[in-house]
């Protein structure tokens, strides 16, 4: 259980979220994202409420993006089909964002192009089912189909996570190209080296409760 945590991501921030195994970090992830539904509060995504029942479709929508733990990709599908399943799901609902004046995103698309460039090691595996991919592939592959919903603010749970240390590097290269295009991020994470690579603030989960905040 979550109990009297306030937090904030500016645009172009990440703040990495610390703690142990149970400390609540991811179970705040889903909270935001409408996974779990909160008893008590409120959230403001650029500049608007959203409502508590806001269900995670709707927050995509809005330009909140969640890259889970579980990656959760879709196996039977390749790595080519998971991109664009992502870019239709978002784009073509027809909502519309609203937009605070200090939370300025970077205007270019994430489009396959982008995302090619940003993930060359993608490219060649375009046509692979993705349940063929390695974990580290299978994580950036995640990364990836989030970003096709050009979220503005993005949720990161544990990214470095069981991969390859090439790969932990080219996810802390991908996070400060994210800072440079004005993307918030909350960064759940254990890997405090990884986190100090990226990271503007740490906030220090412990049971549910924020003990202490510290700046990079």
């Amino acid at each position: 259980m979550i109990r009297g945590l306030s937090l904030t991501v500016q645009s172009g921030e990440v703040v990495a979220l610390m703690g142990r195994n149970g400390a609540g970090k991811s179970t705040t992830l889903k909270a935001l994202m409408g996974m779990l539904g909160p008893r008590h509060g409120t959230m403001t995504l650029l500049g608007q409420p959203i409502p508590a029942n806001a269900p995670p479709h709707r927050l995509a929508q809005q330009g909140l993006g969640y890259v889970p733990e579980e990656r959760r990709i879709f196996t039977d599908l390749s790595v080519l089909e998971n991109l664009q399943l992502a870019f239709s799901s978002v784009s073509q609902s027809g909502a519309a964002r609203h937009t605070d004046p200090s939370h300025s995103v970077e205007s270019t698309p994430w489009n396959l192009e982008r995302v090619f460039a940003v993930f060359p090691l993608l490219l060649p595996l375009q046509h692979r089912p993705a349940g063929l991919l390695s974990g580290g592939e299978q994580q950036i592959l995640t990364v990836a189909r989030t970003l096709m919903g050009n979220p503005q603010v993005l949720l990161l749970d544990e990214p470095s996570e069981g991969v390859a240390p090439q790969v932990v590097a080219q996810m802390a290269e991908v996070i400060q190209t994210l800072k440079s295009a004005g993307v918030g991020i909350l960064l759940c994470e254990q890997n405090a080296a990884f986190t100090a690579l990226v990271a503007d603030r740490h906030l220090w989960l412990d049971n549910g409760v924020l003990h202490a905040q510290t700046a990079n």
